[in-house]
């Protein structure tokens, strides 16, 4: 069939771009699905205790991803900037993963251990206190804002339903771990975690 004929039928070349995209994200997606390398954590990866998976959620609802990526690429240039490239095993908790290519500012992939806690704190309250020349806004209510305990303790049981190895126990002290923290002090723990698994850096607790 000629390209022209194609092009003058609309209805069909809608039909045929339709199945092509299909063909293609099936060739793409269904191999994944069937890999354990998408399915079985890395080596020292485990879910998110209460305080980090409560920071995760601030990062997702404040939109850091639209800025920052994590994942670093199998490239020598990102490895000697960042640290190890991202594998598909660190990533078997997150829901729903950061990888990505945006990066208006740096990969956090690899961001655990690098600053102290305290620079994270001020960074976050106002960037531009510790780099000037930042267009990163600030976040400073996050500081009075809360974890609702009940909350946390609701995801990780539905997190457990869809397979995340939490313990009844571990869910039940989930409370505990965040009462009177606040999502400055969750979003530092995230942060803090970051990376850690792979690169032999001490995680957060």
């Amino acid at each position: 069939m000629q390209h022209e004929t194609i092009e003058k039928k609309l209805n069909l070349m809608i039909v045929l771009i339709a199945l092509t995209v299909s063909v293609a994200g099936l060739v793409q997606i269904l191999p994944l699905i069937f890999q354990n390398q998408v399915k079985v954590p890395a080596e020292g990866v485990v879910p998110y205790p209460p305080l980090q998976l409560a920071g995760r959620d601030v990062y997702v609802r404040e939109g850091c991803y639209n800025c920052h990526s994590q994942m670093v690429r199998p490239l020598l240039s990102e490895q000697k900037r960042y640290g190890p490239y991202s594998t598909a095993g660190e990533s078997v908790y997150d829901r729903p993963f950061q990888w990505g290519s945006k990066r208006t500012g740096p990969d956090l992939a690899r961001v655990g251990g690098r600053y102290s806690n305290d620079w994270h704190r001020v960074h976050l309250d106002n960037p531009r206190n510790l780099v000037p020349e930042s267009n990163m806004p600030g976040y400073p209510w996050l500081d009075k804002a809360q974890i609702d305990p009940e909350l946390i303790q609701k995801k990780m049981r539905r997190l457990q339903t869809l397979g995340d190895p939490y313990t009844d126990e571990e869910i039940a002290n989930a409370p505990n771990a965040v009462m009177n923290k606040t999502e400055l002090d969750a979003l530092v723990a995230y942060l803090q975690d970051l990376g850690t698994a792979r690169t032999g850096r001490k995680r957060s607790n």
